[in-house]
């Protein structure tokens, strides 16, 4: 298996994008192997590291259809339901409570502070 180029970080050539870089253009690597890799040094620790994919090789991103919609709508639905009260929030349920603010806190603010 042969070794990936390594371009320093912002000199890599033209032809070459970013997972990132190819969502904004409205492409997507298209099961394409990674082509090469960027690398930006670091002080103390390991670069960082940015895979490259071949923008002449990417495919168009996949249209949303309504049945995606219809899931994404669902899983954000899911995500904004209180698993303790099973009301709907009005926001995304924080992962370190696990449950709405009210529930979490029921005797006032978190910070014992009356409002």
């Amino acid at each position: 298996m042969a070794a990936l180029p390594v371009f320093r970080w912002r000199l890599a050539p033209d032809g070459y994008a970013t997972y990132r870089q190819l969502r904004a253009r409205g492409l997507r690597p298209g099961g394409q192997p990674v082509a090469a890799q960027l690398e930006r040094p670091r002080r103390r620790r390991g670069p960082l590291v940015a895979y490259l994919y071949r923008v002449d090789l990417a495919k168009p991103v996949r249209p949303m259809t309504p049945a995606r919609w219809a899931a994404l709508a669902k899983a954000n639905a899911a995500r904004r339901r209180c698993p303790q009260c099973r009301a709907d929030a009005g926001y995304v349920i924080p992962a370190s409570l696990g449950m709405c603010v009210p529930c979490a806190y029921p005797e006032g603010s978190p910070h014992g502070i009356a409002a």
